[in-house]
């Protein structure tokens, strides 16, 4: 595997770009529309709230003038020290990215850690709403959160819980704070990893950090996502998206 960060990667590995038509920033979720050559595509991201950095700098330097620009430029954001600003790359790669859907099934990654964690141990990176269901089918499941509620379990205890794990799920969230590359590393030989979320690239990337399946989104109706987003609606409101799983070599998704 190459010494580079997977951040680094992604923006590498982008092919095509185009001008950023619109962005918005929603309470749960950021989107980036870019005017590729086929047509617009939108590409999503957790949004990640940050009020004020060091210094008086803003969460987002050039609010209000960054329609119109080239969408590598964007991207590019995911290496910014703004979590807000990682949002905006995050979501603008996942726009750009050249997703090979012949290699994905319409799947939903509850229902594929449903599948797998039947009755074995599961670690969950972020607490998602099917957890209470995989709580009830899995023999043992541990959440693991940076703010955890009830029953969770904070995540700095991730390298003693995650190698019990029969079943890693890691929200694709981990990779805009940057913690991702550190839990991938976590899991033990044999064990079933799947990163989940709209945040998450649909990158055969992904699969050189010990990852097995990713499952991410794809919007199908921008101006419906759009409208959505702008409202403050969670990832279930947000109509006109496809999930899609995409598969290590070998593997069933």
């Amino acid at each position: 595997m190459s010494a580079m960060h997977l951040v680094d990667r992604l923006l590498a590995s982008l092919t095509s770009s185009g001008s950023v038509v619109d962005i918005r920033i929603g309470t749960h979720w950021t989107a980036v529309v870019v005017d590729r050559p086929a047509g617009p595509r939108a590409g999503l991201a957790a949004t990640q709230m940050v009020h004020d950095l060091e210094h008086g700098r803003p969460a987002v330097r050039d609010a209000g003038r960054l329609v119109g620009r080239d969408a590598r430029e964007l991207a590019a954001l995911a290496r910014s020290d703004s979590l807000t600003e990682r949002s905006i790359g995050f979501a603008a790669i996942n726009a750009l990215l050249d997703v090979d859907e012949s290699a994905c099934v319409d799947r939903n990654a509850e229902d594929l850690i449903l599948e797998r964690g039947r009755g074995r141990a599961v670690a969950v990176v972020g607490h998602f709403p099917f957890v209470p269901k995989v709580r009830e089918a899995a023999r043992a499941c541990w959440v693991l959160e940076l703010s955890p509620g009830p029953d969770d379990v904070p995540a700095d205890r991730a390298p003693e819980i995650i190698p019990q794990a029969d079943v890693v799920a890691i929200t694709g969230m981990t990779l805009i704070n940057g913690t991702f590359e550190a839990l991938a590393a976590l899991p033990r030989s044999g064990a079933f990893v799947v990163v989940l979320g709209p945040s998450t690239p649909l990158s055969p990337l992904l699969f050189d950090y010990r990852i097995d399946a990713i499952s991410g989104a794809v919007v199908a109706d921008i101006p419906a996502a759009l409208a959505a987003i702008s409202q403050g609606a969670n990832f279930r409101q947000i109509p006109g998206k496809r999930l899609l799983t995409m598969a290590r070599s070998g593997e069933r998704p």
